[in-house]
């Protein structure tokens, strides 16, 4: 992306700070990957900054395109009912400013299957003699 390109990644929030630990990781991961952008973290509730003030602050900074990356699972929800109020009001104030927002976490390509692979590559191999769980 050009310099002149935001990210913010948009999530929930939490009353324990320590929730927003691997939002921050993320960020951290895709500065070392994505060059000369602007990564940021923000909030829907309950810790700071707000999506407001951190798409405010990507202005400040000179971005003329933002992408907002929602953290969440599903697009339902916060995604279609908090998000797009959000989004008007700052193109309200904004309205050079174009705004992307990218698919949810379940919709990004190939995240069903990366999860899918990880979390089956934990199961452990079925027992071949001895005890075995058995379910009705």
């Amino acid at each position: 992306m050009p310099s002149s390109d935001a990210l913010v990644l948009f999530a929930h929030g939490s009353r324990d700070a320590r929730w927003s630990e691997s939002l921050q990781a993320l960020a951290a991961a895709i500065r070392a990957r994505a060059g000369p952008v602007s990564v940021r973290t923000a909030f829907l509730e309950l810790q700071p900054p707000s999506l407001p003030e951190a798409l405010e602050a990507s202005v400040a900074d000179g971005a003329e395109r933002i992408h907002v990356v929602p953290v969440f699972w599903a697009g339902a929800g916060h995604i279609e009912n908090d998000l797009p109020p959000i989004l008007t009001a700052f193109a309200a104030r904004h309205p050079r400013v174009a705004v992307c927002v990218l698919p949810v976490l379940s919709e990004l390509p190939g995240m069903l299957d990366f999860i899918a692979r990880a979390i089956a590559a934990t199961l452990a191999p079925a027992p071949r003699s001895g005890a075995q769980l058995k379910r009705p």
